[in-house]
Parts: structure tokens; C-alpha cells; sequence
């Protein structure tokens, strides 16, 4: 009791500093902790969107369920959109605590999603109209997740350290199942390697623009100051960036496949990838829902939300 009586007689520069001491430290903040308010809206923006995100990105798979090329496909692939949609509810749980002290609620959530207020992953705004893009999604935006992810293992903030232990493991065998499906094409027809090609051609500026711009410059919109300064996560958009190249592209071209950017290349002075910029102009207009499904995905989810209503009225009593 002494020890919260001292600390609510601190100042509030004072309650940064203790605040800020103990991130250094090592220690795990926890949702009923002391927290200034730039740290707990950019943890609520974050999870929110990496929430809503698992759920967005479960229906460009959810198209393939009764689409898929054999039964063990079709049951490999439910399971992994199950296992998105998991992934969403248990982390909008983590934001929902976070919201409570602010007087706001998991329903703001759903409503700042449909009025273009949250924002959910570039990537789930783009079609993926043969096997070929499901294999890729599982492969290379699940891969480009799991660096994502992993690097915000130890985020400072314990609930949403302890959920991604969980996501990150299941999201290995997300990217295992996607691989199994690119190599089978890859070793199958040559319409089946053209398949994997399209869809590499298709997807290769939304993989990169994926990890977000390099700095604040290119779009007005990069957080990764505020992320990195309260111990987040540890690495730069770009950084991350170029480990998605270093894991990946060797990969791709080991299956005989090309990547739509001939600049790409390993700089050995440089220690660095040099590649061509996507248009962050689009990026900019994707994630304002312009992408080429956003209005599409928006509309299923939102009558998917009015539609089970019932279910959260009757839970709630």
C-alpha cells in the first residue's frame, strides 16, 4: 500500500521515468499497470489492427475452403482459417482490456473498423482468384508475419507478449502448409508452375509493402518510432524488410520461379538488398479500403456482424 501511495505522489514526468526505468529493466507491463496514455493508444492501434487483421486475412482462404484440389486440402486449409480466426478473437481480448479504462468497448472496435477508422493488413486487401495465390498466402505472408511477429516476442507489454507465443507457433505450421502447396505446383504441369509465377508477379509490391514504409517520410503514417521507443518491438520496418529478402528470396528462386524486379540484388559492400520501391501512393489508397477487395471483404464482415448480433446479445445477459 506504501509503495502505490508513493508512486501515485510521483509527478507524471516522474511516473515516465519509473515508467520507462522499468521497460529498460526487463520488467512486463501488465493491463492494470500505470501506463502513459501515448503508450497504451499505440498498443490499442497495434493489437487492434493485428487483431482485426487475422480475422480479414482468414476470408481471402475461406473463398478456397470448398475450392480446394483434394479433400486433405480442403481440411488443411479450414483448419488454418479457424486458426486465423482464433488468433483475431484472442487478441481483440487483449485490446478489449486495454480499452476499458478509457470507457471503450470490442463493439468500437467492429465500428471503427466499418467506418474506415482501423485499419486492417494491406496484404488482406488484394484478390487471390487461383490455388496459386492461397499457396502464396500461406507461404509468403504468413512468412513475412512470422518475422513481423517474432521480433515482438519479448514486447514489453505481457498480454500481447504471451498471446504471440501462442500465434507464432501455430503461424509456423501456417507457412509450412503454404509451402507444401507452392512445392507441389512448382514440381507439377507447367499451367501449375505458370499458376505459382502469376501469383508471385501479383503479390511481390503488396510482400513488400507488407513491413510498412522505412520512415515517416514516404507516407505520413509509420508508427515504428513510438513501438520501438517503449520496447515493442526492437526493429525497423526495413530491417525487416530485408529479412523477409534474406529467408525468402533465395527460396523462391530455388524453385526455378522469378521475382518481378530485376534491381534485386544482394549489395555485399552495403551489407543490403537493394530493390525497387513499390507506390506507396497505392499503399496509401489500400489502406484507406481502396484496395482491389476491400469494399467486398468489409461487406461480408459486416453482415456477418449484424447477422450475430443475437449470439452477443444473448452472451452478454
Amino acid at each position: 500500500m506504501s509503495d502505490l501511495l508513493s508512486f501515485q505522489s510521483l509527478t507524471e514526468e516522474e511516473k515516465l521515468q519509473h515508467f520507462i526505468s522499468r521497460i529498460d529493466a526487463g520488467e512486463k507491463i501488465e493491463a492494470d499497470d500505470w501506463m502513459p496514455d501515448e503508450y497504451r493508444y499505440a498498443l490499442i492501434k497495434l493489437i487492434s489492427m493485428h487483431g482485426i487483421s487475422e480475422i480479414m486475412g482468414a476470408l481471402p482462404e475461406k473463398e478456397w475452403v470448398p475450392k480446394a484440389p483434394s479433400l486433405r486440402r480442403k481440411l488443411g486449409i479450414m483448419a488454418k482459417v479457424q486458426d486465423e480466426m482464433g488468433h483475431g478473437q484472442l487478441l481483440l481480448r487483449v485490446a478489449e482490456d486495454l480499452m476499458k479504462p478509457i470507457g471503450k468497448s470490442r463493439d468500437q472496435i467492429m465500428q471503427d473498423l466499418f467506418s474506415g477508422d482501423l485499419k486492417f493488413h494491406n496484404v488482406f486487401h488484394m484478390e487471390a482468384p487461383t490455388w496459386g495465390d492461397a499457396g502464396l498466402i500461406g507461404w509468403l505472408v504468413d512468412g513475412a508475419a512470422i518475422i513481423s511477429q517474432t521480433n515482438m516476442l519479448d514486447a514489453s507489454y505481457g498480454p500481447y507478449a504471451r498471446a504471440l507465443k501462442r500465434i507464432c507457433a501455430e503461424e509456423v505450421f501456417h507457412a509450412q502448409h503454404g509451402e507444401a502447396i507452392i512445392i507441389a505446383l512448382a514440381e507439377g504441369w507447367k499451367e501449375q508452375r505458370a499458376m505459382i509465377q502469376d501469383a508471385i508477379n501479383r503479390w511481390w509490391d503488396a510482400l513488400l509493402m507488407f513491413f510498412g514504409p522505412a520512415d515517416a517520410s514516404t507516407t505520413g503514417t509509420s508508427k515504428q518510432d513510438i513501438t520501438i521507443k517503449y520496447g515493442i518491438r526492437t526493429k525497423t520496418n526495413e530491417e525487416l524488410r530485408q529479412d523477409f529478402f534474406t529467408k525468402y528470396v533465395p527460396r523462391i528462386l530455388s524453385l526455378g520461379l522469378t521475382l518481378p524486379d530485376p534491381s534485386l540484388h544482394y549489395d555485399e559492400e552495403q551489407n543490403t538488398w537493394i530493390y525497387q520501391q513499390p507506390d506507396w501512393n497505392y499503399f496509401k489508397q489500400i489502406v484507406k479500403n481502396n484496395g482491389p477487395k476491400s469494399k467486398d471483404r468489409l461487406r461480408l464482415r459486416e453482415i456477418a456482424h449484424q447477422n450475430n448480433a443475437w449470439v452477443r446479445e444473448a452472451l452478454s445477459k
